[in-house]
């Protein structure tokens, strides 16, 4: 359905279904012979899978929230088709192992992978990652390849220059070049998040695709971009391949990842928190809560604790502490330094891993929200959650639904996105079904018109009266 996209900035994934200074580098001249080194190592990949939905059995079509509607919505016939999708990666190994994104394969049937633009290989996937967002394939052939090898993303800069080869919008093979913008970025597409920003132009079917350095060493995986049309804008996110290694070599060795983990959840120390804890400044990780039995209980962190240093890396924000933990060996001891009544105290930690832990597997079986078109407002929504109410500092006992998209010609077209609609005809909203109910009544009523009341982006609370299509 349509979006008005062009309302917010969009995180989009990129594949389908992509001399100031005295020590600076000179600009290339070129980048032909890096690019024919370089474009026998990345490759093309294409997915399919079945998706199935309901075809309406009748040559026509009900009004919208007839009472025939409802009743005949249970008799759709189910229809089957194929989707297909693209997407890039790259030969880590000369034996035919790729590196992708995980989002590139995920729910896939079939995955081809196309080397050099001609040759097709099916694949058998080693393992796949969707925390990291990183997938190990493995082409199904005795053949030798070209593969590439890692750099070292650490040193790369601000600044430095980078090429990207990929298969945006099926055009396999393409290259483009830019800089780096922006290190260490999180955008809110996964729980480890450190970001390589990059101006190189990449689009939808580069997801996957490989980042490389002047020397030809791939720095980043090709993750995601910022658009508000779905192309590129100039700012592209790329795993960096410090990160990237290490999963990796997990999902080679042991088909999954291992994963060091503390057993605390975690919240931002703001600047209130600081002082009120006698902090100079805003730093660290301030411990909300601690899993009964994990690592960190049987230490002795306590909720409230503030955790300043891992392993003699200091925390300056949160969002540090699980990308460090994550990197850091099961089973390994490791100094942790926390703050607790305006003292440092030190604790040592011997890590659990997360993949096992209770947290984890409870996380796991935590269903994606469910969502709902509301035919009459022409609006999709999804329910309001504990934690949308805690990001968003509303009172405790809101209730609602959290707009996630709206048409075109909705008769609401002028709300955003994350509006949420609280109260309609002056009844509290408490499900997804309650406002479904409210409009199919409403469309059914001669004036066709409802009270709706929303919080805005800015949390402000507005009345809005609405005529129904």
């Amino acid at each position: 359905m349509g979006s008005r996209v062009l309302k917010l900035i969009t995180v989009i994934f990129i594949f389908t279904n992509f001399s100031i200074f005295s020590n600076a580098k000179d600009v290339p001249s070129s980048f032909a012979d890096l690019a024919e080194k370089l474009m026998p190592s990345v490759v093309n990949i294409s997915t399919t899978q079945t998706v199935t939905t309901n075809k309406n059995p009748f040559p026509f079509q009900f009004p919208p929230g007839s009472r025939l509607e409802d009743m005949f919505k249970e008799f759709g016939v189910p229809e089957t088709r194929k989707a297909m999708a693209l997407g890039s990666g790259f030969i880590i190994d000369a034996k035919g192992i790729v590196v992708t994104n995980n989002h590139v394969i995920k729910g896939a049937e079939d995955i081809l992978v196309r080397v050099n633009g001609d040759k097709e290989y099916k694949v058998t996937i080693i393992g796949s990652d969707p925390l990291s967002d990183i997938a190990v394939l493995k082409m199904e052939t005795k053949n030798k390849f070209i593969p590439v090898k890692f750099g070292d993303s650490d040193k790369a800069r601000i600044g430095d220059w980078v090429i990207a080869i990929g298969n945006p919008f099926g055009l396999g093979g393409t290259v483009t070049s830019g800089i780096i913008s922006a290190r260490n970025r999180s955008i809110g597409l996964s729980r480890y998040e450190d970001f390589i920003q990059t101006d190189a132009s990449i689009n939808q079917g580069n997801s996957g695709g490989p980042l490389f350095n002047m020397d030809g060493d791939v720095i980043g995986i090709n993750t995601a971009i910022l658009s508000p049309t779905g192309a590129s804008s100039g700012i592209g996110f790329a795993i960096p391949s410090n990160s990237a290694k290490r999963v990796i070599d997990q999902l080679i060795e042991f088909g999954e990842t291992k994963r060091g983990w503390l057993g605390v959840r975690i919240q931002f120390v703001t600047k209130e928190i600081a002082d009120a804890e006698k902090l100079d400044k805003p730093k660290g990780a301030l411990v909300s809560s601690v899993a009964e039995g994990s690592p960190s209980d049987k230490a002795g962190i306590l909720p409230g604790d503030i955790i300043l240093e891992f392993k003699g890396t200091l925390i300056n924000k949160m969002q540090e502490l699980p990308l460090i933990v994550a990197q850091t060996d099961v089973g390994e001891t490791v100094e942790v330094k926390v703050w607790r009544n305006s003292k440092e105290l030190i604790k040592k930690i011997t890590l659990g891993r997360l993949e096992t832990s209770e947290d984890f597997k409870a996380e796991k079986k935590l269903e994606k929200p469910k969502t709902l078109e509301i035919v009459g407002l022409k609006i999709t929504v999804r329910a309001l959650t504990n934690e949308d109410i805690q990001n968003r500092k509303l009172p405790s006992d809101t209730t609602g639904v959290v707009i996630i998209d709206i048409e075109n010609d909705s008769p609401v077209n002028y709300l955003n996105i994350n509006n949420i609609i609280i109260e309609a005809q002056k009844k509290k909203i408490k499900t997804i079904g309650d406002l479904q109910k409210i409009v199919k009544t409403a469309l059914r009523s001669s004036e066709k018109t409802i009270l709706v009341v929303i919080y805005n982006n800015q949390n402000q609370r507005r009345y809005i009266g609405v005529k129904l299509d």
